[in-house]
């Protein structure tokens, strides 16, 4: 018989526009009554089997079996389908994220049995979860594309647009070289290049190989380098070039040199 989990709850704000909050959760016999959020709830569970009411529609949520979407506004309760209790992960998305016409179908059929969606949003809560904000943007782009694709009936894909993808994608590159330490967000720089944000990681990926927000990180590595070997103490050199802290900074630099900054700057000796 497989252990309950033990009770734990980790709750933060991530600083990304678009998400409210995130949450962590582990219960071995919790029932949370009914109540409502004034955001979309997007549900993945690891463990267990939770039980829930939304809007009178009585649903379930399955381990490992796509993600759940809950629409702002409408009340839902959860209870534990198992002994063994439950183990989720939720990111809280503004109101604003998704389209109000969602709402009603959303209540229909919250769950979105899509395996490779369910992949992106555990990769969103990843990049959360490592206070990796540029990464987080592109996650959340593709993730909302996503969601409105499936609560759309999935609709046919537009014809493809080659040199249009391309002009865009170059545009994109240009804006990040000139500044890679003050870059625009992918929301900002999509709404300046006038196409939509999951659009412009898509398209940047496909001509790059690479999303923008790993370009950008590159770009700014590269920055940092030549500062630890101009002599900068590593701390300064992680504001300096962008990284939202030091531990930031030390986590993409090792990934890349196997190293850490300040074994890097000592290395010059």
């Amino acid at each position: 018989m497989p252990q309950a989990p033990r009770d734990r709850v980790r709750a933060w704000d991530p600083g990304v526009a678009g998400i409210r909050e995130v949450l962590h959760a582990s219960w071995a016999d919790h029932s949370y009554p009914a109540h409502t959020h004034d955001a979309w709830t997007l549900l993945i569970v690891d463990d267990g089997l939770i039980g829930y009411d939304v809007d009178r529609h009585r649903d379930r949520a399955d381990a490992g079996v796509g993600v759940t979407l809950l629409p702002p506004h409408v009340t839902h309760d959860g209870h534990p389908l198992t002994s063994s209790g439950f183990r989720k992960r939720v990111v809280y998305l503004e109101e604003a994220v998704l389209p109000e016409r969602l709402i009603g179908r959303c209540v229909d059929a919250p769950l979105v049995a899509d395996p490779v969606v369910r992949q992106a949003v555990s990769e969103l809560d990843g990049s959360l979860s490592a206070n990796d904000p540029l990464a987080a943007e592109s996650h959340l782009a593709l993730v909302t594309e996503a969601l409105k694709w499936h609560l759309d009936g999935r609709p046919a894909a537009g014809r493809d647009d080659p040199p249009r993808r391309a002009r865009i994608a170059a545009q994109a590159r240009d804006v990040l070289d000139a500044d890679p330490v003050g870059a625009p967000s992918v929301e900002e720089l999509a709404a300046r290049l006038g196409v939509s944000a999951a659009y412009l990681v898509r398209s940047f990926t496909k001509e790059f190989a690479i999303p923008p927000h790993r370009y950008v990180t590159g770009r700014r590595l590269d920055l940092a380098r030549r500062r630890l070997l101009d002599g900068e103490p590593a701390a300064s050199v992680a504001v300096a070039t962008g990284f939202y802290d030091q531990a930031h900074f030390h986590r993409h630099f090792r990934r890349l040199l196997r190293t850490s900054p300040g074994s890097f700057r000592a290395s010059m000796a």
